[in-house]
């Protein structure tokens, strides 16, 4: 082949152009060849060795091998899901049983007990305001007694002192001493708030020793259960009670 052909072929020829760059990857910028290539090459073959083996695993898997979450688990739409256990207890006696041991509990609960026996002893268990009316019954035989009923009278106190359900002193007191105590209503204001928040507190500190005894009850319970004595269920547990269990006579020796 002469030179001169050869040059005419070559002058022929189309010359070569990259493929356009698709538009969804105009945002990333223009690609380099080479490294391009490279990056989704290596990523490729990355993806198609844990594919192979996973497929691996699964083959090497025993069908016929059981494992718990065969039962706890359900298919919905497709998908597996673990079904969640509805455990009668809250995260609150979850998180002091698995950090605290039954004598650090018994420890709290004691002070909350002594705590709560000052509270008393110094409320004198006196109802404070807006907790609760209390009751007091007179007993009249007719309907007139009942229209000219007169609760100072009947009390033997002056009409202003007909609400207080504490320190209502009579009118031979209040004759034979002075008034002891503040009497601005104000003042008297202030103190029944102070009061509703001392037996409000008195409220709380009861339901935390309540719920340390649940706990101890507990955390009892599961000490018991390491025994290897034959056990049965017969209550299961809730957020008030620990679950009850029979256990089977021993006889010792």
């Amino acid at each position: 082949m002469s030179a001169a052909f050869r040059k005419a072929a070559k002058a022929r020829q189309r010359p070569h152009r990259e493929r356009a760059q698709p538009a969804s990857r105009t945002k990333l910028g223009l690609l380099e060849k080479k490294k391009d290539y490279r990056l989704r090459a290596h990523d490729y073959h990355k993806k198609q060795n844990a594919l192979r083996a996973l497929q691996k695993k699964a083959l090497d898997k025993n069908p016929d091998e059981f494992y718990f979450k065969m039962i706890r688990a359900e298919l919905k739409d497709g998908v597996h899901v673990i079904k969640q256990s509805k455990d009668e207890i809250t995260l609150e006696q979850v998180k002091l049983m698995r950090t605290q041991d039954i004598k650090y509990v018994e420890m709290k609960r004691v002070a909350e007990a002594k705590k709560i026996e000052r509270l008393k002893a110094e409320l004198h268990l006196l109802d404070a305001a807006g907790s609760g009316q209390g009751r007091h019954l007179f007993f009249v035989d007719t309907r007139r007694e009942v229209q000219e009923f007169d609760i100072a009278a009947q009390l033997d106190t002056v009409p202003e002192l007909v609400d207080r359900v504490y320190n209502r002193p009579t009118i031979a007191t209040l004759q034979r001493e002075t008034v002891k105590g503040p009497t601005d209503p104000v003042h008297l204001k202030t103190l029944a708030q102070q009061r509703k928040n001392q037996y409000d507190l008195l409220r709380q500190r009861i339901e935390r020793e309540k719920a340390m005894f649940v706990i101890s009850q507990k955390i009892q319970t599961r000490k018991d259960l390491l025994d290897k004595t034959h056990k049965v269920k017969v209550k299961k547990e809730t957020t008030t009670r620990p679950a009850i269990y029979k256990f089977k006579f021993q006889r010792k020796r």
